[in-house]
């Protein structure tokens, strides 16, 4: 937390984001202001409100130094992978929000999307930096609705490939050390965001789909029609990395392509369900010729932005916010990437420190979760007093009956 105290100018603030962060790690379901504010003892939940509403701090600032902390400790030659998640919400005020398609869900929800890129290393992975998606038409199209969202007014309409380039970018120009980069469909057949990363010679391994078009010894054919040619003896048995049911064997089989284009190397990249015989293609590029191990480790490293997601939402509440505002959506995703940086970070450190490893069979190695827990049971847990506990149990009732009313009376106009 001292690496981020000069973000903020008051010592206000500074009290409340430590105690924001301290709420994200403890062992609560709901990890809302309310009750973030009672696990830390405070009077209230306004402190809190405010430092995510009004208070003066630079959420992307904050992001910087999360971003900096982060890769100094994971080390350099990592993979920057960018993906979306969505976050399920009700009503139509919160910013973005509309009825579109979210992973997350599996279907068409009342949702908003956040465009995110993580850093993986062997030594672990973090979310290193994030956008709102904000669609064109039913949000920029009018301006009375992003105004009352707090939408910045130079905002403008950034497709999810257009803010995911944005981030690479900018991770890159801050001097993260990445050589390769890589992500799903969504952002693999986007020809700009592929042109920008192989103008910096950034190696890059993009899923796409099986109708794209490629150029294989001067003939266009679409990336299924390549893996129709693809002869058995051109399939090789490699796993791509380790998965919650054990490694995740595939067949997999390349083609170079593009072979009229200068400046590096350029493959489609095939991967076959053994089981199923789905096929899923990629599109790779290396400034230098590579070994098909190679990409295919950069293909399965694509999945640790998913175990990111499911351990920033399960573990620190990234998706358990209660704010409609652009800049608290913001300041409260940048602090639940604080939080969880901390906690793989710990986790490191814990790994690192257990000389000779444990060998026993008994148990499995320690876990993001079970860090939390640890670091919930040892160090974080306050035994509030029974006044206390009164204090806010009066606290909630009296705010509920407010609430309830003004909603009674609002409801009750013509």
């Amino acid at each position: 937390m001292a690496r981020i105290a000069g973000r903020f100018g008051r010592v206000e603030p500074r009290r409340a984001v430590t105690a924001y962060v301290r709420g994200l790690l403890a062992d609560i379901d709901r990890k809302n202001c309310w009750n973030l504010a009672e696990h830390t003892a405070l009077i209230g939940p306004q402190g809190l409100q405010r430092l995510l509403r009004t208070a003066r701090w630079d959420a992307d600032a904050v992001r910087d130094d999360v971003r900096a902390f982060a890769v100094d400790r994971l080390g350099p030659d990592g993979v920057l992978i960018v993906d979306e998640t969505g976050f399920v919400k009700k009503g139509t005020r919160s910013a973005g929000v509309q009825r579109q398609y979210s992973g997350t869900a599996g279907r068409i929800e009342n949702c908003q999307i956040g465009v995110f890129l993580a850093y993986a290393t062997p030594r672990g992975r973090a979310l290193l930096d994030r956008r709102l998606y904000l669609p064109e038409h039913t949000w920029l199209a009018d301006p009375g609705r992003c105004q009352g969202a707090g939408v910045p007014d130079e905002t403008g309409f950034a497709t999810k490939p257009a803010l995911a380039t944005a981030m690479l970018l900018a991770a890159l120009e801050a001097g993260v050390q990445a050589a390769w980069a890589t992500g799903d469909e969504v952002y693999g057949q986007d020809p700009h965001l592929r042109t920008a990363l192989e103008a910096r010679r950034m190696g890059h391994v993009l899923a796409t789909a099986g109708n794209r078009r490629v150029e294989l010894e001067g003939i266009v054919l679409s990336a299924a029609e390549v893996a129709a040619k693809v002869t058995d003896r051109h399939w090789h048995r490699y796993r791509a990395g380790q998965g919650a049911k054990g490694p995740r064997w595939y067949a997999w089989a390349w083609a170079r392509i593009d072979e009229g284009q200068a400046d590096g190397f350029r493959w489609l990249l095939i991967r076959r369900n053994l089981s199923t015989g789905e096929l899923a293609f990629y599109r790779c590029y290396a400034p230098d010729r590579q070994p098909l191990m190679a990409l295919v480790k950069i293909a399965g490293i694509r999945w640790a932005v998913e175990e990111s997601f499911q351990a920033a939402k399960g573990q620190v509440g990234l998706d358990r916010y209660q704010v409609r505002g652009w800049t608290p959506w913001h300041r409260h995703i940048t602090l639940a990437m604080l939080t969880l940086a901390m906690l793989a970070l710990a986790l490191l450190a814990a790994i690192t420190a257990a000389q000779p490893p444990s060998t026993d069979d008994d148990r499995i190695p320690l876990t993001l979760p079970e860090t939390r827990r640890l670091l919930a049971a040892l160090i974080l847990t306050r035994h509030h007093s029974t006044t206390n506990v009164l204090r806010w149990s009066d606290w909630r009732r009296r705010h509920q009956a407010t609430a309830r009313r003004c909603h009674y009376q609002r409801r009750s106009e013509p």
